[in-house]
This record gives structure tokens, C-alpha cells and sequence, in this order.
């Protein structure tokens, strides 16, 4: 755990998939066609408190959608990457606009198409119900599985790692 615990104190900019990570990989159809999908709340307030330490945060998915981009925007996550079949150039453009160096972010992925981050990143997570080959390969597994609580488990574990936990969690314990 000290390990795991040293590699999330050095995340400045955390990346999530989506589906599978933020959603918890089912994709509903409307009879008229349009995708919907359901996101975690406790999710969304922990992106939040994570930025409000100071971690910058991106989504990276292969799919294209619109409740994706209204989401990221409801979250104030500063970059949104969508449609992306080669996630591992998107991450490159994205250490090349923030600046971050790749031993300075985290990326939380579910399947083969996030290997090629996850392999390259200082803090690479996964979920339970991840594929095997992700689980194997990455430094945390989380408890909770996606789309019920994961990514606020490592918004969790990143803030504490920090230092920064109890400062998010004092406005609320007045």
C-alpha cells in the first residue's frame, strides 16, 4: 500500500474513461436511438473535491456522446477528449497542452483500449470489473466497482495521499 499510497501523491492531473469507470459499462437505447447513461453522484462530488485540491482532472473515451461532454461540464473537468479510438495520442496531446509530465498523472481504465495509458502513467487504476488483463497490469484495483463509487475511491485515496483529505472534508463537519 505505501507504494500505492506514494505514486497517488504525485498526481496533478487524474484521467477517467468512462464507460465501465464513470458509468458502470451497461449502454442503454432509447427507442429513438439516443444513448443514455447513468453516473455515480458521489462520482461526480468526489472529481469535484479532487480539483478542489489543486489535481487537475481529463476524460478520455472512445465513445462519442453528448451526456459525456453536458457531465464533464456539470463536473468543471477541464479536458474532454471523446470518440478517441487511439487513446494514447489523446494523452499525448493532453500532457502537451497541461504540461504534465506522464510520471505526474493518473488513469483509471477497464479495458484493453486503456492499456496503452495505463502502461505509461505514474498511477494507474482499474475496477473490479475490469478485464483481467487491465487488472493485472495496473497499481490499484478499487473496491467499488464502476459507475458505483470507484472514481470517488481514488479521489478519495489521491487526496489523502496528498495530505489534502481532511481540508476537503472540514466545510462539511462545521
Amino acid at each position: 500500500m505505501q507504494d500505492i499510497l506514494a505514486r497517488a501523491a504525485q498526481v496533478r492531473l487524474m484521467i477517467f474513461d468512462v464507460d465501465g469507470i464513470l458509468t458502470d459499462g451497461s449502454l442503454h437505447y432509447a427507442p429513438d436511438g439516443e444513448m443514455i447513461k447513468t453516473f455515480n453522484v458521489l462520482d461526480g462530488h468526489g472529481i469535484k473535491l479532487l480539483q478542489q485540491s489543486g489535481v487537475a482532472t481529463a476524460i478520455i473515451s472512445a465513445r462519442r456522446s453528448a451526456i459525456v461532454a453536458k457531465r464533464a461540464a456539470d463536473l468543471g473537468v477541464q479536458h474532454l477528449y471523446q470518440g478517441v479510438h487511439d487513446k494514447l495520442e489523446a494523452f499525448k496531446e493532453l500532457l502537451a497542452k497541461t504540461g504534465t509530465a506522464r510520471e505526474a498523472c493518473g488513469f483509471v481504465g477497464d479495458d484493453v483500449i486503456d492499456l496503452p495509458i495505463l502502461l505509461r502513467v505514474g498511477f494507474a487504476a482499474s475496477v473490479p470489473n475490469g478485464h483481467g488483463e487491465v487488472k493485472s497490469r495496473v497499481h490499484y484495483v478499487t473496491k467499488a466497482n464502476g459507475g458505483q463509487g470507484a472514481a470517488r475511491e481514488l479521489c478519495d485515496l489521491i487526496m489523502r495521499a496528498q495530505g489534502n483529505y481532511e481540508a476537503a472534508l472540514a466545510p462539511y463537519l462545521k
